[in-house]
């Protein structure tokens, strides 16, 4: 079973509410806050850490660099306002009412987008990842085969998370578009430390925040920021190596495979 590392207390400045940050985030330049999407016990606990953190500059793996854009100080003080500009309920993602406490934790933050756009994603499954990443694929990694036994190991996650119903033609391909998202978050963390300053809280997927194949393995590549990496799960078994994993209690929902399974 995973080890979960002690935790330390922080003040919420102005609040007076403790509040349990994990040992060693606080000295961090970029935070991994990972998630499970739609579950809002996860999504409660993100803004807690961000109130604390006071970050300079947030990265939302559900925005795109325009979107991000749109997420100014003066849109921030309302959620229906704020969803409205960002265009959220077009966007795919669970209901807004969970991600807004997180924006609101830290209003005068700067806010970073590093979504792959859909168009952008199908253009890299016909010209490859490096391609549409850019000038700076090899030094993000992007131009590095995996291992034999990670790729493996990758088309087999991919497999499961899709409830494995994925041709197996499709893995390989899948397992690449997972490296281009991680490459783009971890390429938004970078910009944000240039431009703001530390400390960069990155809000994504707890597969992103993976410290073995996910975003932080590129930024690594490319930055000597100190970097901390957060699972908020709902199992002790979900994804792989970090530097503390907590656990919520499971949201309630429909099977996810339900879908594959009517097909």
């Amino acid at each position: 079973m995973r080890r979960v590392l002690a935790v330390i207390c922080a003040v919420w400045a102005g609040m007076g509410q403790a509040v349990e940050v994990p040992e060693g985030m606080g000295g961090a330049n970029v935070i991994f806050l990972g998630e499970v999407h739609d579950n809002p016990n996860v999504h409660k606990r993100q803004s807690e850490l961000v109130a604390a953190l006071k970050p300079k500059a947030l990265v939302f793996e559900m925005l795109t660099p325009k979107l991000a854009e749109k997420a100014t100080p003066e849109m921030r003080g309302d959620a229906d306002t704020l969803a409205t500009a960002l265009h959220w309920e077009h966007l795919g993602w669970p209901d807004f009412n969970m991600y807004y406490p997180i924006f609101a934790a830290a209003p005068q933050a700067a806010i970073y987008g590093a979504a792959v756009p859909r168009e952008e994603a199908r253009a890299a499954m016909k010209g490859g990842v490096s391609e549409s990443f850019g000038t700076d694929a090899e030094a993000f990694g992007l131009t590095v085969p995996l291992s034999e036994d990670e790729q493996a190991a990758r088309e087999a996650f991919q497999h499961e998370a899709h409830c494995d119903a994925l041709p197996g033609e499709m893995l390989p391909m899948m397992v690449e578009l997972q490296r281009l998202r991680d490459a783009v978050l971890a390429r938004a963390a970078v910009q944000a430390l240039d431009e703001v300053g530390g400390p960069v809280v990155v809000i994504t997927g707890n597969g992103h925040a993976r410290k073995d194949w996910g975003a932080p393995v590129y930024l690594q590549r490319v930055s000597g920021a100190v970097m901390f990496s957060l699972a908020i799960a709902e199992h002790e078994e979900e994804g792989g190596p970090f530097d503390a994993v907590e656990i919520v209690p499971e949201a309630e929902r429909e099977d996810p495979c339900a879908v594959f399974n009517k097909e």
